[in-house]
């Protein structure tokens, strides 16, 4: 068993680093007026920077005289810096003084220079979870930085602050790819692709901005300008309006098929993908639509569109941008709560627009429905024009979507049964929950087993 005393360690070597006697080399840093002199030891600094090993090893070759004191002129750097990276070389100890302007960066930069990775990674993970507004307000010198060290930019938490700055369009073009193939990117997707032909024409400055104007040659130069950002924007997401606003014009950039699966998924909703590899809408934060560990935010999306009857015949609804007109109010966690025909209906009878969701244990199936009317403790069949019953079998687009057929038997209310859709298209009792198919009010299946190991939320 080893006992490591680093504590002790770095304090000695710190008390080296500020002791006048035994350095071997001065390092003039700084420009005047603002010069200072620093003593340290070439040992140290070669085995901990390879940029001083490289410069004392050059030195030395050039037949230098070993009793004269070595010295470095280091002229493009700040001392006040300077200081606090000699004092990380030599103890292992790091402060940064929020009081000096733009220094995290500015220490990123000369840490880089002496090829301290370590120092830099800790530096470029500060900016990125404490200054999200520093790194818009300071882009030039943030992009720089993720040039030199190329992943500040890749792992920034609100990437779209990038897009607010208006030099943005100096980005390389690798930085631009690594932002906007991001699912966290919190940006609408056809603004994405204005910022992209905005980054575009920056690099083309005698293209006319208008592409109406443009030659065939002219698209082919911009095309070529984009071809690595094109295959990332999620065209699909857009809405019909946006898709014939802001990306018909521009139809030559784009290859005859995606145009041709793009236009036909907004005339013909009968037509389906042909790509397996569409990316799905990006991951829009807001906060407050759900409290639920069962469902993602794509799910709620697609289940407001049910909700609303908004492209619910379309095969590409499911990658459309994300839809959120309501925010739900959890009435029932399962594993909280039970899920008790009592409990059921002491916290979820008469309210109304309520959906419930199941998750089967062992799998990755969700089962649901939604009632727009209310629930009740006793009675019988109930009508409702508008309820359904759902299922996602695997991921998002492996869905089945069953409404009521039957209205006068959409909706059966008893004191032992929780929810219940039909009579048995998808029902939880006191004995057995299930959802099944048998000439029911519903006309799809949804489940073909029953099921007596599950999680559930009621959700109004």
């Amino acid at each position: 068993m080893s006992t490591q005393f680093f504590l002790k360690l770095s304090q000695n070597f710190i008390e080296l680093l500020e002791d006048d006697e035994y350095y071997d080399i001065t390092i003039e840093v700084g420009e005047d007026p603002y010069v200072k002199i620093f003593r340290a030891h070439m040992s140290i600094l070669c085995y901990r920077s390879s940029y001083f090993r490289e410069i004392i090893a050059s030195k030395n070759k050039k037949n230098r005289n070993y009793n004269d004191l070595f010295h470095i002129k280091l002229q493009s750097i700040s001392p006040e810096i300077f200081q606090i990276i000699l004092k990380y070389i030599y103890g292992g100890i790091f402060s940064l003084n929020e009081n000096i302007t733009l220094q995290p960066t500015k220490i990123s930069e000369v840490a880089e220079l002496f090829q301290l990775q370590e120092l830099v990674d800790h530096l470029q993970k500060h900016i990125i979870e404490n200054k999200p507004e520093w790194t818009k307000e300071h882009f030039e010198l943030t992009n720089q930085t993720s040039i030199q060290s190329n992943n500040l930019l890749d792992n920034v938490n609100s990437p779209e602050n990038i897009f607010n700055s208006p030099e943005f369009v100096s980005l390389p073009e690798e930085s631009l790819v690594s932002i906007i193939k991001r699912d966290d990117l919190q940006m609408k997707e056809s603004e994405v692709w204005k910022c992209v032909l905005k980054w575009g024409l920056e690099q083309n400055p005698t293209l006319n901005p208008d592409p109406d104007t443009w030659s065939d040659n002219d698209f082919n130069v911009m095309k070529n300008t984009l071809q690595n950002c094109l295959p990332l924007i999620r065209f699909f997401s857009l809405s019909s309006k946006e898709f014939f606003r802001d990306v018909d014009p521009y139809k030559k950039l784009l290859s005859h098929q995606l145009y041709k699966d793009l236009l036909n998924s907004y005339i013909d909703s009968e037509s389906e993908p042909n790509d397996d590899n569409i990316s799905l809408p990006k991951s829009i934060k807001i906060d407050g639509i759900i409290d639920s560990k069962i469902v993602n935010l794509n799910i709620i999306s697609m289940i407001s569109r049910w909700v609303d009857k908004v492209d619910v015949n379309n095969n590409f609804s499911y990658l459309r941008e994300m839809y959120f007109p309501y925010k739900f109010k959890l009435l029932l966690r399962g594993s909280q709560d039970g899920f008790t025909p009592i409990k059921f209906h002491e916290l979820c009878d008469d309210k109304p627009n309520t959906i419930i969701f199941i998750k089967v244990k062992g799998s990755e199936e969700i089962l649901g429905g939604y009632n727009p009317s209310i629930w009740k403790y006793y009675g019988d069949w109930t009508q409702s024009l508008d309820s359904f019953i759902f299922s996602f079998k695997d991921n998002i687009k492996n869905s089945t979507l069953s409404y009521v057929k039957n209205t006068d038997k959409a909706l059966y209310f008893s004191d032992l049964c929780g929810p219940s859709f039909g009579s048995s298209d998808l029902k939880l009792s006191v004995t057995i929950r299930y959802g099944v198919k048998s000439s029911n009010p519903y006309d799809l299946n949804i489940c073909s087993l029953f099921f007596n190991n599950f999680q559930c939320n009621l959700i109004k």
